[in-house]
């Protein structure tokens, strides 16, 4: 089973804090689509006829495509691909895009899934990021959208920022309890090099942010979901039981997927590739009949690496019995030496043959992960040493 990406690299505003490819030129999306309907046809072979799973639609901002494109996009790839007759369909939206008629629209397309940006229910929260849209427009769009027969929602909120104290994150995570939202994905917001914010932070012209506040609501967020029961599967997600985001999950299980449009990425499990991000070289390429995108082949000790990486990020953790499986006897064994000092502090578990990352351990993820990797020193062994490494949080 594999999954395909479509990026709609098109928003009506700029969010302070985003670092994704979009453009708020919605004049050239005629053409963009155009580019996208070719691009299907071009990439048809990539995923060599698998069964696809599910459908993503995400961005920039999806919601932002009228019927008819829409209508085409899912046409063709029911045209060219080998779709699942439950595969999941998943829409990005944002709230100031969601009305009855568009939803409806939207059903008729064929969508299951939606995952909505509200970020925040509170509108100065809102007005810091730069959000398109409203307190009010983020409350009403889950009402419409659930009275519109969408049940599988899924949203999005931001934590860490200088305008959320702790009372109102409490807020916004109990809003969504309240609403019965059957996925949540909860993000720290992070200041990426080159974004607005960024460049505002430096400037002195908004506050900077606060790791320990971050790592508190984190852990916050953690017990208040648990109480309501939902399933904190993978660091960043939580679902109720049986809605978990399918999509997501096969990025992190190491599953192939097709990346379309510009600045999507793709993985066949041997190479990685991905497209330019540039609308306009994008169009032109593809008015060529050519896919605008580079490509790198994954030595062994990368696709080890990168298991680490993603697997570690899920509640299974890290799967002993595969590693040794595809990648080695001695892999399974570096990989339990490595987690020791870690397992004596209390932030990694080793049991049944899994290597999992606690509460605690779940703040240092990425920096337990580096500490896990491997490198290859060429001495013929089967496989690599691990990186010798603190561990520390990046």
């Amino acid at each position: 089973m594999a999954g395909i990406y479509i990026h709609i690299p098109f928003c009506r505003k700029a969010c302070h804090y985003c670092n994704f490819h979009f453009s708020t030129q919605l004049k050239g999306k005629n053409d963009f689509t155009a580019a996208l309907l070719k691009e299907m046809v071009l990439q048809k072979e990539y995923l060599q006829n698998e069964s696809i799973q599910t459908i993503y639609f995400g961005g920039g901002t999806p919601s932002l495509l009228e019927k008819n494109e829409l209508t085409k996009l899912i046409a063709q790839l029911h045209n060219q691909y080998t779709i699942d007759t439950n595969a999941e369909f998943t829409l990005e939206a944002n709230p100031d895009d969601i009305e009855a008629s568009k939803l409806q629209s939207w059903k008729d397309a064929g969508i299951n899934r939606l995952s909505i940006g509200i970020q925040s229910f509170f509108e100065e929260d809102l007005k810091w990021m730069n959000r398109a849209h409203n307190a009010t427009q983020a409350a009403n769009c889950l009402e419409m959208a659930r009275a519109s027969g969408f049940d599988n929602i899924s949203i999005d909120l931001i934590y860490g920022t200088p305008t959320l104290t702790d009372e109102k994150w409490h807020q916004n995570v109990n809003k969504a309890i309240e609403l019965d939202i059957s996925h949540l994905s909860c993000y720290a917001l992070t200041v990426e090099t080159g974004t607005a914010l960024h460049k505002m932070i430096n400037l002195q012209k908004k506050e900077a942010i606060d790791p320990e506040k971050q790592a508190r609501q984190f852990l916050l967020l953690t017990d208040w979901l648990e109480c309501a029961g939902y399933e904190h599967y993978e660091i960043s997600n939580f679902s109720k039981p049986g809605c978990r985001s399918l999509h997501n999950s096969s990025y992190w299980s190491g599953r192939k997927y097709l990346g379309l449009g510009p600045a999507a990425h793709s993985y066949n499990g041997d190479s990685r590739q991905w497209n330019v991000s540039n609308n306009t070289l994008y169009v032109k390429s593809l008015s060529l009949d050519q896919v605008p995108f580079e490509k790198e082949t994954l030595t062994m000790m990368q696709r080890l690496n990168e298991y680490i990486m993603t697997s570690l990020r899920t509640k299974e953790g890290i799967d002993l019995t595969y590693v040794e499986r595809m990648f080695g006897r001695l892999a399974p064994i570096q990989l339990q030496q490595s987690s020791i000092s870690f397992i004596a502090t209390n932030k990694l578990t080793n049991n049944n043959s899994r290597i999992q990352l606690t509460k605690e351990g779940k703040l240092f993820a990425d920096g337990i992960a580096a500490a896990l990797f491997f490198i290859d020193y060429g001495d013929g062994e089967d496989i690599a040493r691990p990186v010798l490494s603190s561990g520390k949080a990046t």
